[in-house]
């Protein structure tokens, strides 16, 4: 059977390759602390050696619309096309071409239904820089098959934040149960407090740092009980009009499972935004 070598959850913050290529004055002063904090970050899915990555992220609108809104979507295509306009012209992400599992895919699609999940699937999905950003911050080379899997984050009515628990703790029994020697990197990213278009957008860090705070020792050390006792899909609106996208980092901590305490576990605080990352190694650190 496969096997999941890292459980991986980031935030997925579109200006890291722009920041972080840039030079001379258009370098910003923030850039070089934020690419040490993402190689000592990529080197633990590298320790890893996964063959296939299984990417959880959301579609910020750009596939998927209020006339189409699936509330969990896999895709389930040899080859996906990656970054749209707006992504290229406003955070200067590049065009990318990534490489489906198609063999993962259909058997996440069929033993999730048989698990109660009514998954949506498309053939001919499009992804966007909620799974290209960590690609780029975590496998550069974009060298390895994936399966993309997109949750709603956005628009209502959305999935109760347990049910993204609940997805998250069958991913991992799925892809443990998939007949293959493979290894499996599952990698999913949401956000922190975030505010998008509101007044508490731009100020140095995330507009609720105790929310952040309290996230931060939720997902470290694996306090499902206590995150689920706080969060709701009311609960989220506080901290900023974005924060929803906090449940994808739930459906991760599924995927780690209750209790299990993060391997690496690292922080940032950047323009509007904590920026965060954690790794699981679920069979014990990889020499």
């Amino acid at each position: 059977m496969a096997q999941v070598v890292a459980v991986i959850a980031s935030t997925h913050h579109p200006f890291y390759y722009r920041a972080t290529t840039a030079t001379g004055e258009d370098r910003p002063p923030f850039a070089d602390e934020w690419a040490r904090k993402i190689l000592a970050f990529r080197e633990t899915l590298t320790r890893a050696r996964p063959d296939v990555l299984v990417m959880v992220g959301s579609d910020h609108f750009h596939q998927l619309w209020l006339d189409n809104m699936p509330q969990f979507l896999v895709g389930k295509a040899p080859f996906y096309d990656a970054n749209w306009y707006n992504e290229e012209r406003e955070f200067g992400l590049p065009k990318m071409l990534l490489r489906g599992q198609e063999d993962l895919s259909a058997h996440v699609l069929r033993a999730g239904l048989d698990a109660g999940f009514d998954l949506a699937f498309s053939n001919e999905l499009r992804i966007d820089h909620s799974i290209t950003c960590p690609i780029i911050t975590l496998r550069p080379e974009a060298d390895l098959p994936i399966v993309p899997i997109y949750t709603n984050i956005f628009a209502p009515p959305l999935p109760q934040p347990k049910r993204f628990v609940q997805l998250g703790a069958a991913i991992r029994e799925i892809v443990e149960s998939w007949p293959s020697h493979l290894r499996v990197a599952v990698i999913g990213t949401g956000h922190l407090s975030l505010e998008l278009g509101g007044p508490r957008q731009f100020g140095p860090q995330g507009p609720d740092p105790e929310f952040d705070r309290r996230a931060v020792e939720w997902i470290a050390n694996g306090d499902l009980d206590g995150c689920l006792s706080e969060v709701t899909l009311d609960s989220l609106h506080a901290p900023g009009n974005a924060t929803h996208g906090f449940m994808d980092f739930m459906l991760m901590m599924g995927v780690a499972g209750a209790g299990a305490k993060a391997d690496h576990v690292d922080t940032l605080d950047l323009f509007h935004t904590m920026e965060a990352y954690f790794t699981w190694y679920p069979n014990g650190a990889p020499a």
